[in-house]
């Protein structure tokens, strides 16, 4: 097969593969460049007090701008996902007719990379081109001659071949993995037969995470920890937990899938629970993004309520100490720290738009590429307000409980951190550490623990506001629903 006739057929399609085309290049545009930016951040090395954002000056805080911005380029990543799917039954169709006409399955793969990963390339490289003129235009200092953005730090070159080829690849991987059957069998016919359902073993995962995220606390005053083991038992930690909350959706699916069948009532729910039964993988692919991006608010919102009770016990404190001895310093600016949870928040707010149009796309695919089943149970007899309620029940079921544990496994690993705050109990001991500003001991009775608060209103503004995304999505992507009950797509061809 020649190169030219490899692109005519990556090209080749309905304006739907053409919408494909346009979301995934604009998803990988939209994620290579927060990658980009990402990586700008972590190249500035030393104090560099030449920029007017704290958040760049502070080597210690660079780091959490450069989770931020990853954070936000997950749920992209993960849109443009889903956005190689659309169109998927016409696709597979098209490359079975290649295959029938004597094409290899080499060359089929070859065939499904370049739809993918040409729509891919194109975003990244745009993203490139926008993010190397955006350095000269954004370019802006103040009185001072302090820079507003890191427009003079570039990444390596390495870096930079590296985050631009990075989508391209995954999205090369998905689309063979995904026409993987058409390949195999260019017919299209397969029976898959699900002896059992999914087992509860991502909560294992999910306590590993737990474990290995707290053992540094734990151990910090019996061991001699290096930053750079700290960094690995904390990622670990998180990436472990975060993998167990998504992957346990799968077994969430099945049980709620069940519970329908068995207690529900109406043929909404029958239809739903036995979907959920079917295919419970579905809602670990759709809300993987939204997920992550929730237990990391919940994550943010922790923090920061362990700030506020750090801050009010040196309030505390210092209250506790007569005027000639000192007390504790307490942060110059705590507003500059709570901006910095902002930041996290404003992020969060992104990804969960991001994961939620995801949703909406998972949603429109799955609704297509089962027309002919909806447009035969719709000429049985099914109203299509019943098979509109069961696509939201199967939707919505699983959704709930994988939230409420998203927010819970965020909130505990904080509180691995650091759940209590003793005030005055370690006053002697600074003072046999030789600190000058310890000079008086405390009598025990004014010594107290406060607690670190659970925040339950901010997090059920976050599950809230998740859910009402999920919601809108699902509202919209049932629009598809009724194109796709048209008797016509009972017609064979």
């Amino acid at each position: 097969m020649t190169p030219s006739t490899l692109a005519r057929l990556a090209v080749a399609g309905s304006r739907t593969d053409l919408l494909r085309t346009v979301l995934t290049g604009l998803s990988a545009l939209l994620a290579t460049a927060a990658m980009l930016c990402a990586a700008t951040v972590l190249s500035i090395h030393g104090w560099a007090d030449r920029y007017t954002n704290p958040l760049l000056i502070e080597p210690g805080l660079r780091p959490g701008v450069a989770a931020t911005l990853i954070l936000v380029s997950f749920p992209v990543l993960a849109l443009a996902g889903q956005c190689i799917r659309l169109g998927a039954p016409a696709r597979d169709r098209r490359l079975s007719a290649i295959r029938l006409a004597g094409a290899t399955p080499r060359q089929s793969v070859l065939i499904a990379i370049a739809e993918t990963a040409v729509a891919s390339l194109l975003g990244s490289v745009t993203a490139l081109a926008a993010y190397l003129i955006g350095r000269h235009v954004l370019d802006r200092r103040d009185f001072d001659g302090r820079r507003v953005l890191p427009a003079d730090v570039l990444p390596p070159a390495p870096v930079l071949v590296v985050l631009v080829l990075l989508v391209p690849v995954l999205a090369a991987i998905i689309g063979a993995v995904l026409m993987r059957q058409v390949i195999v069998t260019p017919l299209g016919v397969v029976r898959r037969v699900r002896t059992r359902g999914p087992r509860p073993w991502p909560g294992l995962l999910i306590v590993a995470g737990l474990v290995l995220f707290g053992i540094p606390g734990q151990l910090a005053e019996h061991l001699t920890w290096s930053k750079n083991t700290i960094y690995l038992f904390l990622g670990s930690g998180v990436v472990l937990t975060m993998a167990g909350v998504v992957l346990g959706t799968a077994w969430l699916s099945h049980t709620a899938g069940r519970l329908l069948r068995r207690y529900g009532r109406g043929p909404a729910t029958m239809l739903a629970g036995q979907r959920l039964i079917t295919d419970p993988w579905n809602g670990s692919r759709t809300m993987a993004a939204l997920l992550t991006a929730v237990m990391a608010g919940a994550v943010a919102l922790a923090y920061r309520e362990l700030l506020a009770t750090e801050f009010r016990s040196f309030d505390i404190f210092n209250a506790m100490m007569n005027p000639t001895d000192g007390g504790i310093g307490a942060p110059d600016d705590p507003e500059f720290y709570y901006g910095a949870v902002r930041l996290v928040m404003v992020a969060v707010a992104l990804a969960s738009v991001v994961a939620a149009a995801g949703v909406l796309v998972a949603l429109a695919e799955s609704i297509v590429a089962r027309r002919r089943t909806y447009a035969a149970l719709t000429a049985t007899g099914v109203p299509r307000r019943t098979l509109a309620a069961a696509v939201a029940w199967q939707t919505l079921t699983p959704i709930v409980p994988a939230l409420l544990l998203a927010l819970a496994a965020g909130d505990a690993l904080v509180r691995l951190i650091e759940s209590e705050i003793p005030v005055g109990y370690e006053f002697r001991d600074c003072v046999a550490a030789g600190y000058p500003d310890c000079v008086a001991p405390l009598h025990p009775e004014m010594a107290q623990v406060l607690h670190v608060p659970i925040p339950w209103a901010s997090l059920s503004l976050l599950g809230g506001g998740a859910l009402l995304a999920v919601l809108v999505a699902v509202g919209a992507g049932l629009v598809v629903l009724r194109a796709s009950t048209d008797l016509e797509e009972l017609r064979a061809g």
